[in-house]
Protein backbone atom coordinates (compact mmCIF):
# COMPACT_ATOMS: atom_id res chain seq x y z
CA UNK A 1 0.00 0.00 0.00
CA UNK A 2 3.24 2.24 0.06
CA UNK A 3 3.33 4.70 -2.32
CA UNK A 4 6.34 7.09 -2.21
CA UNK A 5 4.52 9.81 -4.44
CA UNK A 6 1.73 9.23 -3.13
CA UNK A 7 1.74 8.78 1.04
CA UNK A 8 -1.61 8.53 1.99
CA UNK A 9 -3.54 6.50 -0.94
CA UNK A 10 -7.07 6.69 0.72
CA UNK A 11 -8.78 8.32 3.47
CA UNK A 12 -8.75 7.51 6.78
CA UNK A 13 -11.58 6.42 8.45
CA UNK A 14 -12.06 9.32 10.72
CA UNK A 15 -12.41 11.52 6.99
CA UNK A 16 -14.04 9.07 5.47
CA UNK A 17 -17.07 10.09 8.30
CA UNK A 18 -16.21 13.66 8.65
CA UNK A 19 -17.25 14.10 4.90
CA UNK A 20 -20.12 11.92 5.13
CA UNK A 21 -21.46 13.93 8.62
CA UNK A 22 -21.06 17.49 6.89
CA UNK A 23 -23.47 19.69 5.40
CA UNK A 24 -23.10 20.98 2.10
CA UNK A 25 -22.98 24.61 3.73
CA UNK A 26 -20.54 23.67 6.38
CA UNK A 27 -18.70 21.50 3.06
CA UNK A 28 -17.92 24.73 1.44
CA UNK A 29 -16.73 27.02 4.33
CA UNK A 30 -15.00 24.07 6.12
CA UNK A 31 -11.36 26.17 8.21
CA UNK A 32 -8.51 24.71 8.40
CA UNK A 33 -5.92 24.46 11.57
CA UNK A 34 -4.63 27.22 10.31
CA UNK A 35 -7.35 29.81 9.98
CA UNK A 36 -7.78 29.39 6.19
CA UNK A 37 -10.48 28.53 4.31
CA UNK A 38 -10.46 24.63 2.88
CA UNK A 39 -11.34 24.38 -0.95
CA UNK A 40 -13.79 21.73 -2.04
CA UNK A 41 -13.54 20.41 -5.40
CA UNK A 42 -17.35 20.87 -6.93
CA UNK A 43 -16.73 18.67 -9.66
CA UNK A 44 -13.73 16.96 -12.01
CA UNK A 45 -14.14 16.32 -16.33
CA UNK A 46 -11.68 14.85 -18.45
CA UNK A 47 -11.49 15.41 -21.80
CA UNK A 48 -9.42 12.87 -24.14
CA UNK A 49 -8.19 13.33 -28.03
CA UNK A 50 -5.32 12.85 -29.91
CA UNK A 51 -4.50 16.43 -30.04
CA UNK A 52 -4.14 16.26 -26.21
CA UNK A 53 -5.81 15.35 -22.70
CA UNK A 54 -7.59 18.04 -20.95
CA UNK A 55 -8.27 17.39 -16.82
CA UNK A 56 -10.21 19.95 -15.31
CA UNK A 57 -10.87 20.64 -11.39
CA UNK A 58 -14.18 23.02 -10.36
CA UNK A 59 -13.54 24.33 -7.00
CA UNK A 60 -15.44 27.03 -4.47
CA UNK A 61 -12.67 29.24 -4.34
CA UNK A 62 -8.70 30.40 -5.48
CA UNK A 63 -6.26 27.74 -4.29
CA UNK A 64 -2.20 27.39 -4.53
CA UNK A 65 -0.76 24.67 -6.36
CA UNK A 66 2.41 23.11 -7.66
CA UNK A 67 3.82 20.40 -10.18
CA UNK A 68 6.38 18.23 -10.86
CA UNK A 69 7.39 15.96 -14.31
CA UNK A 70 8.87 12.88 -12.90
CA UNK A 71 10.83 10.72 -15.49
CA UNK A 72 11.00 6.63 -15.46
CA UNK A 73 8.10 6.07 -15.98
CA UNK A 74 7.01 9.28 -16.87
CA UNK A 75 4.48 10.87 -14.20
CA UNK A 76 3.07 14.35 -13.57
CA UNK A 77 2.86 15.27 -10.09
CA UNK A 78 0.40 17.94 -9.46
CA UNK A 79 0.14 19.26 -5.02
CA UNK A 80 -3.06 20.89 -4.61
CA UNK A 81 -2.66 23.36 -1.55
CA UNK A 82 -5.83 23.90 1.07
CA UNK A 83 -8.00 21.32 -0.55
CA UNK A 84 -9.81 18.93 0.71
CA UNK A 85 -9.96 15.86 -0.06
CA UNK A 86 -13.32 14.54 -0.58
CA UNK A 87 -15.69 11.80 -2.68
CA UNK A 88 -15.33 14.37 -5.80
CA UNK A 89 -11.38 14.13 -5.93
CA UNK A 90 -12.03 10.27 -5.22
CA UNK A 91 -14.07 10.03 -8.41
CA UNK A 92 -11.07 11.08 -10.48
CA UNK A 93 -9.39 8.21 -10.93
CA UNK A 94 -12.51 6.52 -12.79
CA UNK A 95 -12.67 9.33 -15.31
CA UNK A 96 -9.49 7.95 -17.00
CA UNK A 97 -10.59 5.91 -19.91
CA UNK A 98 -8.34 2.67 -21.31
CA UNK A 99 -8.46 4.83 -24.85
CA UNK A 100 -6.68 7.66 -23.32
CA UNK A 101 -3.82 8.75 -25.74
CA UNK A 102 -1.90 10.08 -23.11
CA UNK A 103 -2.72 8.92 -19.15
CA UNK A 104 -2.39 5.76 -18.04
CA UNK A 105 -3.83 6.01 -14.58
CA UNK A 106 -4.52 8.71 -11.88
CA UNK A 107 -4.44 8.37 -8.10
CA UNK A 108 -5.28 11.22 -5.66
CA UNK A 109 -5.03 11.19 -2.16
CA UNK A 110 -3.97 13.41 0.99
CA UNK A 111 -0.36 14.07 0.71
CA UNK A 112 0.06 16.26 3.90
CA UNK A 113 -2.23 18.40 6.06
CA UNK A 114 -4.05 20.66 4.18
CA UNK A 115 -2.10 19.05 0.91
CA UNK A 116 -4.39 16.79 -1.75
CA UNK A 117 -1.72 15.22 -4.25
CA UNK A 118 -2.75 13.88 -7.44
CA UNK A 119 0.07 11.56 -9.69
CA UNK A 120 -0.46 11.02 -12.72
CA UNK A 121 1.04 8.19 -14.90
CA UNK A 122 1.23 8.65 -18.23
CA UNK A 123 1.35 6.92 -21.38
CA UNK A 124 4.13 9.09 -23.75
CA UNK A 125 6.10 11.94 -22.89
CA UNK A 126 4.28 15.08 -22.53
CA UNK A 127 4.26 18.98 -22.10
CA UNK A 128 1.81 19.81 -19.79
CA UNK A 129 0.10 23.76 -19.74
CA UNK A 130 -1.63 23.93 -16.16
CA UNK A 131 -3.38 26.90 -15.32
CA UNK A 132 -6.03 28.50 -13.56
CA UNK A 133 -9.73 30.27 -14.94
CA UNK A 134 -12.00 32.56 -12.83
CA UNK A 135 -15.70 31.56 -12.91
CA UNK A 136 -17.68 32.21 -16.01
CA UNK A 137 -21.05 31.29 -17.57
CA UNK A 138 -22.10 28.28 -15.76
CA UNK A 139 -18.43 27.26 -14.27
CA UNK A 140 -17.10 28.35 -10.98
CA UNK A 141 -13.36 28.45 -10.65
CA UNK A 142 -11.19 25.97 -12.81
CA UNK A 143 -7.58 24.14 -12.41
CA UNK A 144 -7.00 23.02 -16.13
CA UNK A 145 -4.41 20.41 -16.65
CA UNK A 146 -3.70 20.35 -20.37
CA UNK A 147 -1.68 17.58 -21.31
CA UNK A 148 0.29 17.85 -24.93
CA UNK A 149 2.20 15.50 -26.57
CA UNK A 150 5.84 16.47 -26.57
CA UNK A 151 6.53 15.97 -30.40
CA UNK A 152 3.06 17.79 -31.19
CA UNK A 153 0.75 16.50 -34.51
CA UNK A 154 1.37 17.86 -37.40
CA UNK A 155 -1.97 18.11 -38.95
CA UNK A 156 -0.47 18.36 -42.13
CA UNK A 157 1.78 15.14 -41.71
CA UNK A 158 -1.43 13.54 -40.75
CA UNK A 159 -3.39 14.14 -43.84
CA UNK A 160 -0.73 13.01 -46.13
CA UNK A 161 -0.08 9.78 -43.64
CA UNK A 162 -3.87 8.66 -44.82
CA UNK A 163 -3.75 5.80 -47.55
CA UNK A 164 -4.97 6.75 -51.16
CA UNK A 165 -8.16 5.50 -51.78
CA UNK A 166 -9.69 4.88 -55.52
CA UNK A 167 -12.50 7.25 -55.50
CA UNK A 168 -15.95 6.17 -54.86
CA UNK A 169 -18.58 5.56 -57.90
CA UNK A 170 -20.54 9.00 -58.37
CA UNK A 171 -24.13 9.02 -58.71
CA UNK A 172 -25.49 11.27 -61.19
CA UNK A 173 -26.31 14.43 -59.66
CA UNK A 174 -30.28 14.77 -58.35
CA UNK A 175 -32.35 17.38 -58.70
CA UNK A 176 -33.30 19.13 -55.69
CA UNK A 177 -37.20 21.00 -54.95
CA UNK A 178 -37.01 24.16 -53.20
CA UNK A 179 -40.39 25.62 -50.86
CA UNK A 180 -41.99 26.88 -54.20
CA UNK A 181 -41.46 23.68 -56.32
CA UNK A 182 -39.27 25.39 -58.90
CA UNK A 183 -35.82 22.99 -59.08
CA UNK A 184 -32.31 23.43 -59.48
CA UNK A 185 -29.77 20.46 -60.47
CA UNK A 186 -26.75 19.64 -59.00
CA UNK A 187 -23.70 22.07 -59.31
CA UNK A 188 -20.95 20.18 -61.56
CA UNK A 189 -18.29 18.49 -59.77
CA UNK A 190 -14.77 20.17 -59.23
CA UNK A 191 -12.55 19.79 -62.56
CA UNK A 192 -9.22 17.99 -61.63
CA UNK A 193 -6.18 20.83 -62.65
CA UNK A 194 -2.67 19.92 -62.86
CA UNK A 195 0.49 21.10 -62.01
CA UNK A 196 3.26 20.43 -64.60
CA UNK A 197 6.72 20.19 -63.20
CA UNK A 198 9.53 20.89 -65.42
CA UNK A 199 12.64 19.19 -64.79
CA UNK A 200 16.35 20.91 -65.14
CA UNK A 201 16.52 18.92 -68.92
CA UNK A 202 13.44 21.02 -69.84
CA UNK A 203 11.16 18.15 -70.06
CA UNK A 204 7.78 18.24 -68.39
CA UNK A 205 6.64 15.70 -65.82
CA UNK A 206 3.72 13.88 -65.29
CA UNK A 207 0.79 16.09 -63.84
CA UNK A 208 -0.50 15.77 -60.79
CA UNK A 209 -4.59 15.83 -59.72
CA UNK A 210 -5.61 19.07 -58.26
CA UNK A 211 -7.12 18.46 -54.86
CA UNK A 212 -9.12 20.59 -53.30
CA UNK A 213 -8.69 20.60 -49.36
CA UNK A 214 -11.85 21.79 -47.28
CA UNK A 215 -11.08 22.28 -43.40
CA UNK A 216 -14.55 21.48 -41.09
CA UNK A 217 -14.34 23.19 -37.62
CA UNK A 218 -17.39 21.79 -35.85
CA UNK A 219 -18.28 24.62 -33.29
CA UNK A 220 -17.54 24.77 -29.45
CA UNK A 221 -16.52 21.05 -27.69
CA UNK A 222 -15.36 19.82 -24.72
CA UNK A 223 -15.75 22.81 -21.85
CA UNK A 224 -17.65 24.55 -23.89
CA UNK A 225 -21.11 22.99 -24.68
CA UNK A 226 -22.32 26.19 -27.24
CA UNK A 227 -25.61 26.95 -27.29
CA UNK A 228 -27.90 24.30 -25.22
CA UNK A 229 -31.74 24.10 -26.23
CA UNK A 230 -34.78 24.11 -24.02
CA UNK A 231 -34.82 20.18 -24.71
CA UNK A 232 -31.14 19.76 -23.01
CA UNK A 233 -29.24 19.58 -26.80
CA UNK A 234 -25.89 21.11 -26.89
CA UNK A 235 -24.42 22.53 -29.53
CA UNK A 236 -21.42 20.79 -29.56
CA UNK A 237 -22.88 17.73 -30.28
CA UNK A 238 -25.08 18.73 -33.34
CA UNK A 239 -22.31 20.89 -35.29
CA UNK A 240 -19.85 17.67 -34.64
CA UNK A 241 -22.93 15.53 -35.90
CA UNK A 242 -23.44 17.53 -38.89
CA UNK A 243 -19.92 18.44 -39.79
CA UNK A 244 -18.90 14.47 -39.77
CA UNK A 245 -21.53 13.53 -42.30
CA UNK A 246 -20.57 16.90 -44.53
CA UNK A 247 -16.76 15.45 -44.47
CA UNK A 248 -17.69 11.27 -45.55
CA UNK A 249 -19.85 13.40 -48.58
CA UNK A 250 -17.27 15.73 -49.60
CA UNK A 251 -14.48 12.91 -49.19
CA UNK A 252 -16.89 11.01 -51.63
CA UNK A 253 -16.58 13.76 -54.30
CA UNK A 254 -13.09 12.95 -56.34
CA UNK A 255 -10.19 15.51 -56.16
CA UNK A 256 -12.24 16.94 -53.15
CA UNK A 257 -10.96 15.82 -49.17
CA UNK A 258 -11.80 17.18 -45.76
CA UNK A 259 -10.59 17.43 -42.57
CA UNK A 260 -12.04 18.34 -39.50
CA UNK A 261 -10.37 20.55 -36.85
CA UNK A 262 -11.94 18.12 -33.86
CA UNK A 263 -13.27 15.07 -34.60
CA UNK A 264 -14.49 14.41 -31.01
CA UNK A 265 -15.77 16.15 -27.96
CA UNK A 266 -12.85 18.32 -27.11
CA UNK A 267 -12.06 21.86 -26.97
CA UNK A 268 -9.96 23.53 -29.31
CA UNK A 269 -9.05 27.64 -28.92
CA UNK A 270 -9.87 29.91 -31.95
CA UNK A 271 -6.93 30.63 -33.19
CA UNK A 272 -5.92 26.84 -33.52
CA UNK A 273 -8.75 26.51 -35.74
CA UNK A 274 -7.82 28.73 -37.79
CA UNK A 275 -3.95 27.49 -37.36
CA UNK A 276 -4.61 24.08 -38.42
CA UNK A 277 -6.49 25.25 -41.85
CA UNK A 278 -3.71 26.92 -42.54
CA UNK A 279 -1.17 24.45 -41.83
CA UNK A 280 -2.95 21.93 -44.49
CA UNK A 281 -3.05 24.73 -47.00
CA UNK A 282 -6.76 24.78 -46.76
CA UNK A 283 -8.72 25.78 -50.04
CA UNK A 284 -11.92 26.74 -47.75
CA UNK A 285 -12.49 26.74 -43.81
CA UNK A 286 -16.44 25.91 -42.90
CA UNK A 287 -17.38 26.36 -39.40
CA UNK A 288 -20.48 24.50 -38.69
CA UNK A 289 -23.15 26.28 -35.71
CA UNK A 290 -26.45 26.21 -34.35
CA UNK A 291 -27.54 29.39 -33.62
CA UNK A 292 -29.04 30.62 -30.69
CA UNK A 293 -31.05 33.66 -29.19
CA UNK A 294 -33.09 35.44 -26.45
CA UNK A 295 -36.16 34.51 -28.05
CA UNK A 296 -36.92 30.92 -28.28
CA UNK A 297 -39.42 31.92 -31.99
CA UNK A 298 -36.00 33.18 -33.91
CA UNK A 299 -35.53 30.36 -36.61
CA UNK A 300 -33.57 29.62 -39.53
CA UNK A 301 -30.63 29.15 -41.46
CA UNK A 302 -27.92 31.74 -41.70
CA UNK A 303 -24.43 32.27 -43.19
CA UNK A 304 -21.90 34.62 -41.80
CA UNK A 305 -18.50 35.87 -43.05
CA UNK A 306 -15.67 38.05 -41.63
CA UNK A 307 -15.78 41.98 -41.74
CA UNK A 308 -13.22 43.95 -40.41
CA UNK A 309 -14.87 47.33 -40.65
CA UNK A 310 -18.29 46.31 -38.10
CA UNK A 311 -21.64 43.57 -38.08
CA UNK A 312 -24.11 44.05 -40.70
CA UNK A 313 -26.92 44.17 -38.16
CA UNK A 314 -27.32 43.99 -34.68
CA UNK A 315 -28.10 40.61 -34.55
CA UNK A 316 -24.81 39.49 -36.17
CA UNK A 317 -22.91 41.39 -33.81
CA UNK A 318 -24.50 39.50 -30.75
CA UNK A 319 -23.75 36.55 -32.47
CA UNK A 320 -19.99 37.01 -32.91
CA UNK A 321 -19.53 38.41 -29.66
CA UNK A 322 -21.02 34.96 -28.13
CA UNK A 323 -19.22 32.86 -30.35
CA UNK A 324 -16.14 35.06 -29.52
CA UNK A 325 -16.41 34.20 -25.86
CA UNK A 326 -15.95 30.87 -26.78
CA UNK A 327 -12.13 30.72 -25.49
CA UNK A 328 -13.44 32.24 -22.07
CA UNK A 329 -15.96 29.05 -21.33
CA UNK A 330 -14.04 26.54 -23.06
CA UNK A 331 -10.68 28.15 -21.49
CA UNK A 332 -7.67 29.56 -23.00
CA UNK A 333 -4.35 29.33 -20.94
CA UNK A 334 -3.42 33.21 -21.90
CA UNK A 335 0.34 32.94 -20.67
CA UNK A 336 0.96 30.77 -23.60
CA UNK A 337 2.04 32.86 -26.20
CA UNK A 338 0.93 32.96 -30.10
CA UNK A 339 2.51 34.43 -32.60
CA UNK A 340 0.39 32.71 -35.01
CA UNK A 341 -2.37 34.66 -33.55
CA UNK A 342 -0.61 38.20 -33.50
CA UNK A 343 0.35 37.60 -37.45
CA UNK A 344 -3.22 36.38 -38.23
CA UNK A 345 -4.82 39.34 -36.25
CA UNK A 346 -2.77 42.52 -37.60
CA UNK A 347 -2.51 41.37 -41.36
CA UNK A 348 -5.21 43.46 -43.00
CA UNK A 349 -4.47 42.41 -46.07
CA UNK A 350 -8.26 40.18 -46.40
CA UNK A 351 -9.76 41.81 -49.20
CA UNK A 352 -9.45 39.18 -51.83
CA UNK A 353 -10.22 36.79 -49.40
CA UNK A 354 -13.27 38.51 -47.78
CA UNK A 355 -14.67 38.81 -51.42
CA UNK A 356 -14.05 35.08 -52.36
CA UNK A 357 -15.52 34.59 -48.26
CA UNK A 358 -19.20 36.48 -49.76
CA UNK A 359 -18.98 34.43 -53.42
CA UNK A 360 -18.82 31.20 -51.44
CA UNK A 361 -21.00 32.15 -48.68
CA UNK A 362 -23.67 33.46 -51.39
CA UNK A 363 -23.23 30.09 -53.15
CA UNK A 364 -23.93 28.34 -49.38
CA UNK A 365 -27.17 30.28 -48.39
CA UNK A 366 -28.70 29.25 -51.51
CA UNK A 367 -28.40 25.75 -51.21
CA UNK A 368 -29.94 25.99 -47.68
CA UNK A 369 -32.69 27.70 -48.71
CA UNK A 370 -34.22 24.41 -50.79
CA UNK A 371 -33.80 22.69 -46.87
CA UNK A 372 -34.50 25.17 -43.93
CA UNK A 373 -36.22 28.89 -43.53
CA UNK A 374 -33.43 31.46 -44.45
CA UNK A 375 -33.11 33.57 -40.92
CA UNK A 376 -31.70 36.83 -43.53
CA UNK A 377 -31.92 36.64 -47.44
CA UNK A 378 -28.45 37.37 -48.02
CA UNK A 379 -24.86 36.53 -46.12
CA UNK A 380 -23.95 38.82 -43.09
CA UNK A 381 -20.73 39.83 -41.72
CA UNK A 382 -19.67 40.07 -37.98
CA UNK A 383 -16.30 40.36 -36.29
CA UNK A 384 -15.79 36.35 -35.93
CA UNK A 385 -12.51 35.57 -34.63
CA UNK A 386 -12.52 31.91 -36.07
CA UNK A 387 -12.99 33.44 -39.52
CA UNK A 388 -9.89 35.19 -39.55
CA UNK A 389 -7.65 33.06 -41.52
CA UNK A 390 -6.12 35.60 -44.28
CA UNK A 391 -5.78 33.80 -46.78
CA UNK A 392 -8.74 31.10 -46.92
CA UNK A 393 -12.00 32.15 -47.75
CA UNK A 394 -14.03 31.25 -44.72
CA UNK A 395 -17.76 30.90 -43.83
CA UNK A 396 -19.40 30.14 -40.48
CA UNK A 397 -23.45 28.35 -40.65
CA UNK A 398 -26.11 28.80 -38.28
CA UNK A 399 -27.52 25.51 -39.24
CA UNK A 400 -31.18 26.50 -37.34
CA UNK A 401 -32.04 27.91 -34.00
CA UNK A 402 -31.07 25.02 -31.15
CA UNK A 403 -33.12 27.73 -29.02
CA UNK A 404 -36.21 27.12 -30.96
CA UNK A 405 -37.59 24.05 -29.93
CA UNK A 406 -38.93 23.10 -32.85
CA UNK A 407 -35.23 23.73 -35.04
CA UNK A 408 -33.80 21.69 -32.09
CA UNK A 409 -35.97 18.93 -32.76
CA UNK A 410 -34.58 19.04 -36.56
CA UNK A 411 -30.83 19.29 -35.72
CA UNK A 412 -31.17 16.48 -33.71
CA UNK A 413 -33.24 14.69 -36.37
CA UNK A 414 -30.32 12.01 -38.77
CA UNK A 415 -32.61 12.66 -41.81
CA UNK A 416 -32.08 16.63 -41.58
CA UNK A 417 -28.59 16.77 -40.49
CA UNK A 418 -28.05 14.20 -43.70
CA UNK A 419 -29.81 16.69 -46.02
CA UNK A 420 -28.29 19.71 -44.25
CA UNK A 421 -24.51 18.28 -44.97
CA UNK A 422 -26.19 17.55 -48.86
CA UNK A 423 -27.07 21.28 -48.93
CA UNK A 424 -23.75 22.38 -48.09
CA UNK A 425 -21.91 20.20 -50.46
CA UNK A 426 -24.28 21.66 -53.25
CA UNK A 427 -22.89 25.14 -52.47
CA UNK A 428 -19.24 23.78 -52.08
CA UNK A 429 -19.60 22.95 -55.45
CA UNK A 430 -21.08 25.67 -57.12
CA UNK A 431 -18.80 28.23 -55.90
CA UNK A 432 -16.01 26.04 -57.33
CA UNK A 433 -17.58 25.28 -60.31
CA UNK A 434 -17.36 29.19 -60.97
CA UNK A 435 -14.12 29.89 -59.10
CA UNK A 436 -11.90 26.92 -59.60
CA UNK A 437 -8.45 26.89 -57.44
CA UNK A 438 -6.12 27.73 -58.61
CA UNK A 439 -3.84 25.19 -59.48
CA UNK A 440 -0.73 23.75 -56.70
CA UNK A 441 0.48 20.45 -56.65
CA UNK A 442 0.43 17.90 -53.69
CA UNK A 443 3.87 18.35 -53.55
CA UNK A 444 3.84 22.33 -52.35
CA UNK A 445 1.94 20.59 -49.40
CA UNK A 446 5.73 19.65 -48.18
CA UNK A 447 6.82 22.92 -48.73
Amino acid sequence: MSDPLLRHRYPKRRDILKFAAASLTLWVTKVGAGGMAITSILAVRVWPAADYTRVTLEHNQPFEFTSLLVKDPDRLVVDLEGVEFNAVLQSLPSKILDNDPYIKLIRAGRNRPGVVRLVIELKAEVKPQIFSLRPVGEYGYRLVLDLYPAQPIDPLMALLDKPETAPPKIEPPAIVSDRTGETSAAAPAVKPEAAPTQHPNGATAPEISRLVTIMLDPGHGGEDPGAIGQGGSHEKNVTLAVAKRLKAKIDAVPNMRAMLTRDGDFFIPLNQRVEKARRIRADLFVSVHADAFVKPTARGSSVFVLSEHGASSSAARWLAKKENDADLIGGVNIRAKDPYLARTLLDLSQTATNNDSLKLGQAVLGELRHINTLHKGQVEQAGFAVLKAPDIPSILIETAFISNPDEEKRLNDEDYQERMAAAILQGLRRYFSKNPPLAKSKLTLLD
